[in-house]
């Protein structure tokens, strides 16, 4: 019946001049070929659309039948596949460029998921032959094309080891290296390009660099560069900063190593500088000239990703000057490391804590000088570590965290140090974060009361801000000493360490000149709030117990106010046991804050 409907409607069309054909010989062409093709009259489908009688029909509506020839040969039907290819083939030839591209991206777009890689590997060379008949006027079509193609790829699942990369099990892999398949012909048309001659406006002939890092580049924007362009930087977001790279292995290939080596072969050859983008935020200043915002051009997320991929796993590393001093990469890197280490997915903090690493380890201890300190990153950057420090529910995070939050540290000048630790005790609202850079003050005046290591900064009159803001109590003898006892019993430790270390009669660090407003401001108080403290849970833990002796056995869950804070339902034991433990530590503050009033009592 629908043979028959088709036959009738081609016949009828055949004696139409002009190409007037009604809506309904579109309809009856429409669902009679559909239904001719899903029933298995392929065949003689093929000898209707190839007769050259049909060729005005056939371009006029033969895109329509996209839709049922990509479904017939998705479900791989082995008897019609042939000639639905050839079908496929002859529309790829006849119909009209640009309601192919749109048929074709249709059936890209909506592929269910299980059918998606197959449609997506099916549709690759019909686009790429449509998109080679549009000729100059491809440059956006492509665009589109690309666009299509990369969210398709982002909806796949990311390996996450070297097994399931090989074994491809959603494969990402084999989309991957077809779809860099599909781009190289277009990359290699910009390279051709971008290598003949071109004319150079004054500005330019002046040395003044365009958008992109072109080098001599007309006023007038390569359309097809700047898809390229587009289609690189959104594979650095999708997949590539999703996607953990395996380590080098010569004797096997990864896949996903060779798409990021392609993707950046890629911007070289349409005239991306790697080291101008790995620079941008730096640099950011240059102009970009064409139709792209600077934000649209160069995503930050990209950049990242880029920077990641050279320094970290080292893909088109070669292309990389060596002649950058490892202090200037550190401030290219910093923006990169701060957009990865702000964001909340483990992957990117992870690769924000890999490339810091990277950027670290080259540069010399001590070297990084106070002015690096001007820029917001690099204060910024340590904060998210002690976000991820404090915060973050990964302890391999946190751990790394806290080792890249001492390198940084040790990378600094000793001005440099003074500033930030300075930053950070002003910034910081965690008690043991507060207490490992109270820690490290200590260490850095260690350092310098040793013969030839003393400055300005860590002894004298330069110190004794820097100890006001470590030796106080936050709320004064009311300050909760458990909350805030890391800060306390480092400080407490500085304190003893001064006095002891630092004779009366040399007195380098100035403690000795500034005794009196630490007793006042420090000392004093510390003890009044000890005394409180420790009266109100002598009284608590007393109550506690009287209570737990009345109690019947088996009926023990308590609940325990200590100042105005609720402890947790727990059983009266348990209590108990915290109780003591509190009291435990508001001793052992004590034993220290007593050794310092014995040793300033000794050199009085």
């Amino acid at each position: 019946m629908a043979l028959e409907q088709l036959s009738d409607v081609v016949q009828k069309c055949q004696a139409v001049q002009d190409d007037k054909y009604s809506p309904e010989d579109y309809d009856v062409f429409n669902t009679a070929g559909r239904t001719c093709i899903e029933e298995g009259h392929s065949a003689q489908v093929l000898s209707i659309l190839v007769d050259e009688k049909n060729q005005a029909m056939v371009k006029c509506m033969g895109w329509n039948l996209l839709d049922p020839l990509v479904q017939v040969m998705l479900k791989q039907e082995v008897k019609n596949r042939p000639h639905c290819q050839a079908i496929l083939k002859h529309l790829l030839k006849v119909c009209s460029p640009k309601e192919l591209l749109v048929g074709l991206l249709e059936q890209v777009e909506e592929a269910p998921v299980e059918l998606l890689v197959s449609a997506f590997l099916l549709l690759l060379k019909p686009l790429k032959e449509v998109l080679m008949r549009l000729g100059e006027r491809k440059a956006s079509s492509l665009g589109m094309v690309l666009a299509t193609l990369l969210e398709q790829v982002a909806k796949l699942p990311t390996p996450r080891s070297r097994e399931q990369e090989a074994d491809d099990f959603h494969p990402l892999c084999h989309c991957c290296t077809s779809l860099m398949a599909f781009v190289r012909p277009f990359v290699d048309e910009a390279r051709a390009s971008l290598a003949g001659p071109r004319e150079e406006t004054p500005s330019q002939a002046g040395g003044e660099r365009g958008g992109g890092g072109g080098r001599g580049r007309p006023n007038k924007e390569d359309e097809l560069r700047v898809e390229l362009l587009k289609f690189c930087m959104k594979s650095l977001s999708e997949p590539l900063l999703q996607v953990q790279l395996q380590d080098s292995d010569p004797l096997a290939v990864s896949p996903l190593r060779e798409f990021a080596l392609d993707v950046l072969s890629s911007l070289t050859a349409i005239g991306e500088s790697l080291p101008s983008l790995v620079s941008h935020p730096v640099l950011r200043k240059r102009r970009a000239e064409g139709f792209l915002e600077e934000e649209v051009r160069y995503p930050k997320e990209s950049l990242a990703s880029l920077a990641h991929l050279l320094f970290v796993h080292h893909v088109a590393i070669d292309t990389f000057p060596a002649v950058y001093s490892p202090i200037f990469m550190l401030r290219c890197n910093m923006e990169h490391i701060n957009l990865l280490l702000s964001r909340t997915e483990e992957h990117c903090i992870h690769k924000g804590q890999e490339l810091y690493e990277k950027s670290l380890v080259t540069v010399v201890d001590g070297s990084v000088s106070v002015n690096e300190l001007e820029i917001k990153t690099f204060t910024s950057v340590p904060q998210n570590l002690v976000k991820i420090m404090t915060l973050c529910p990964a302890h391999h995070l946190r751990t790394k965290g806290l080792k890249l939050l001492q390198l940084s540290i040790d990378k600094f000048d000793v001005e440099a140090k003074y500033k930030f630790f300075e930053c950070m005790l002003k910034v910081s609202s965690h008690s043991g974060v507060e207490g490992y850079i109270i820690k490290n003050i200590r260490s850095q005046i260690d350092f310098s009361l040793k013969p030839g290591n003393e400055n300005d900064w860590f002894l004298g009159a330069h110190l004794m801000p820097l100890l006001r803001q470590v030796l106080v109590l936050p709320d004064g003898p009311e300050t909760d000493l458990l909350q805030n006892l890391d800060r306390l019993m480092e400080s407490l430790n500085l304190l003893r360490y001064l006095v002891l270390r630092d004779k009366v009669t040399q007195n380098q660090t100035g403690v000795w000149t500034e005794l009196t407003h630490l007793e006042e401001r420090f000392m004093r108080p510390l003890r009044v709030g000890l005394n409180m403290s420790r009266a109100h849970y002598e009284m608590e833990l007393q109550r506690t117990m009287a209570g737990h002796k009345g109690k019947v056995k088996g009926d023990s869950m308590l609940s325990v106010a200590v100042g105005d804070e609720q402890l947790p339902h727990m059983t009266s034991e348990s209590q108990i046991q915290a109780l003591h433990s509190a009291l435990h530590t508001f001793d052992m503050m004590e034993s220290v804050l007593v050794r310092v009033e014995e040793v300033v009592q000794e050199s009085s």
